[in-house]
């Protein structure tokens, strides 16, 4: 399945790009399951190093339902990026509808220890049309 049109973001140095694609072999529209993938590439394009602590995702379907995710790292790591370093991960989402977006933000603690709120730009999920 074609991955969507990547969503980028630039936050003080930390560039995100996310693209998602949607799984019918995980999916059943008749059991109201749509199931997407998404890979996030989280690049460190600044001058200091920083270590990714936490997650914000904020997760949209058709129906205007709104769920929030927070917690530490991601897919269970913390990755810390030194200037030029790059990161890349792939997730999933599963939503009661054929459409939605995500959006939110990584929180990044540099090594002076300032904390940076970087960016995910919205992106959507969407069951193809040849699928509906």
């Amino acid at each position: 399945m074609q991955a969507t049109n990547p969503s980028v973001a630039l936050t003080e140095g930390i560039r995100i790009t996310v693209t998602s694609r949607y799984l019918p072999e995980q999916s059943n529209p008749v059991g109201r399951r749509y199931v997407w993938a998404y890979t996030v590439a989280i690049a460190n394009e600044g001058v200091v190093s920083a270590r990714l602590v936490s997650r914000h995702w904020i997760i949209t379907d058709a129906n205007a339902k709104v769920d929030e995710v927070k917690g530490p790292g991601v897919v269970g790591e913390t990755p810390h990026l030194e200037p030029g370093d790059r990161f890349q991960y792939t997730s999933g989402c599963i939503l009661q509808t054929p459409r939605g977006t995500m959006h939110g933000t990584y929180q990044m603690r540099r090594d002076d220890g300032s904390l940076l709120d970087a960016t995910i730009a919205p992106f959507s999920l969407q069951m193809p049309v040849e699928l509906n």
